[in-house]
């Protein structure tokens, strides 16, 4: 079987509060674009049941009980009985780029096995196993767009859609570092309510309105990162951010973008779906 795992983009991010464990509380709107990577999951008949991982496209360092996947059949393994599996990622998300790939990939994978050997899990159960997993992991259990609160785990639906809009997203060849950029955030109360401006404002009047808080301490590090944001607008974007903790950046456009940048930087453009 093959699955499809997508990225996302943040729009808009404020960081709240840190809680007493580390932990801090932000809120955003995670919404879903079609940049995937490949992953096959085929079932083997020896025993006994384990998950077998081979990776292809962009390297995955570190052990294989490190890898998500992984974690996610084990994470499952603890409330049902599951084959023997072996998987082939082949990636094509950039890591550390803010958009989620590798929580997609868990997401994904927990999903096919909930359905494939009907396993019976509620919605609310496969939320919970995937909010273990990422604090964003859960949210491509639905994978549509959401306002975002709590850690990034609790949902709320939004009226959100720029199916009208090229959205191009750009990856710098920068690893930001998660841990990081949270480090850098001094938590505040935003002067906007994130929600209502993306329900009521057209994405031209974004720029004016909403924010990534991690793009000041990010820039700060990487002011390339900030430069392709700045180029994004000089192309005409609506609207341009940084996803999540970065690097990435994307721009939305009521036109076809024309983009040129270093080869070694990566690049997907989400058409209008007409």
């Amino acid at each position: 079987m093959l699955l499809f795992p997508n990225c996302k983009i943040n729009i808009g991010l404020n960081i709240t509060q840190k809680y007493p464990n580390g932990y801090h509380a932000l809120e955003t709107v995670f919404y879903p674009i079609d940049w995937t990577d490949i992953l096959e999951v085929n079932e083997k008949t020896n025993q006994p049941a384990t998950l077998t991982i081979n990776q292809s496209g962009i390297k995955i360092d570190g052990k294989t009980e490190d890898n998500i996947l992984y974690k996610a059949y084990n994470l499952l393994s603890e409330v049902k009985t599951l084959p023997n599996l072996s998987v082939h990622l082949h990636k094509i998300l950039p890591m550390g780029a803010g958009l989620g790939g590798g929580s997609s990939d868990a997401a994904f994978f927990i999903n096919h096995l909930n359905t494939t050997y009907e396993l019976g899990l509620s919605l609310e159960e496969l939320n919970q196993l995937a909010s273990k997993l990422g604090a964003d992991c859960a949210f491509f259990i639905t994978n549509k767009p959401v306002y975002a609160t709590g850690i990034g785990n609790v949902f709320e639906n939004i009226t959100l859609d720029l199916n009208n809009y090229y959205i191009c997203l750009v990856y710098p060849n920068i690893h930001s570092n998660t841990k990081v950029a949270y480090s850098n955030v001094i938590p505040k109360q935003p002067s906007h309510n994130l929600k209502n401006c993306i329900e009521t404002l057209h994405p031209k009047d974004w720029k004016n309105s909403l924010q990534n808080d991690f793009e000041e301490s990010v820039f700060l590090n990487y002011p390339e990162i900030k430069e392709l944001k700045n180029y994004l607008y000089q192309q005409k974007a609506l609207y341009a951010s940084m996803s999540g903790s970065g690097s990435a950046v994307y721009g939305i456009f009521d036109a076809m973008p024309q983009i040129n940048l270093p080869s070694e930087y990566l690049m997907h453009i989400q058409l209008p779906n007409e």
